[in-house]
């Protein structure tokens, strides 16, 4: 829990859904601007490391304003095969509207698919917002089919101290000012802000690979980029 925002589950859910479907029209703008236009290039070469390629029936977890998916259905070259699962209804109308594929309104610990039917699912930068990682690790092994890859894409908080100050400073700094100057949203700046305080309250990488191998998945694996951009990848057996 962050202290001053919610105090039970529940009331992340519902604090989480109410600003992000406030500042979703805002959201990508701010994603262009914040990660200097680099975010696209580096999902999508994470895509390809994880094993992604043309032909995969896919699921996107947590997909937001489809930033991945967006690399995903370039990769794929078939957006009949591309999924989009995302709990807030503002974040899902912008994608719908940028986007050839499939979405639908659904959370990561209770996903709207039946069993085996995906090749490979992806998750970017929303594990700290779930509140059971075994939980939502059981379904998307539910989900993938026997040899279906998982990729999750997080903003992990850096270990060095260095590293944890400037981090701080970018994210948890510069980045709501400079998020409300971009967009005049009081509503884009809070997502900032709140942004870095799910990061710097974020589950440990061993917590994550921990979970991932007590649901059962195999060839796990974790990915460091400049001391915060961590890629975990796996397999379903």
């Amino acid at each position: 829990m962050i202290e001053g925002r919610y105090e039970t589950e529940t009331g992340k859910r519902q604090f989480v859904r109410d600003l992000f479907n406030r500042g979703a029209r805002h959201y990508d703008r701010i994603g262009t601007v914040g990660f200097l236009g680099t975010g696209s290039l580096y999902r999508r070469l994470a895509l390809q490391r994880a094993g992604l390629v043309k032909g995969m029936r896919v699921l996107d977890v947590a997909c937001g304003t489809g930033a991945v998916t967006r690399e995903i259905s370039k990769i794929v070259a078939d957006p009949t095969l591309v999924w989009g699962a995302d709990p807030t209804p503002g974040m899902l109308a912008v994608a719908h509207k940028g986007l050839e594929a499939q979405f639908v309104q659904g959370r990561a610990e209770e996903l709207p698919f039946e069993n085996g039917v995906f090749d490979f699912l992806s998750m970017g930068y929303a594990l700290r917002h779930v509140a059971d990682l075994s939980v939502a690790f059981r379904e998307y092994r539910r989900v993938l089919r026997p040899g279906g890859r998982l990729l999750l894409l997080e903003i992990t908080r850096p270990e060095r101290a260095w590293v944890r100050f400037l981090a701080w400073m970018y994210f948890g700094i510069a980045l709501p000012p400079l998020s409300f100057l971009i967009t005049g949203s009081r509503d884009a700046s809070e997502m900032m802000s709140y942004y870095w305080e799910t990061i710097d309250a974020c589950v440990p990488p061993h917590t994550i690979l921990g979970a991932l191998e007590q649901s059962g998945f195999k060839q796990i694996h974790r990915r460091v980029e400049l001391g915060i951009f961590s890629a975990y990848g796996a397999v379903r057996d």
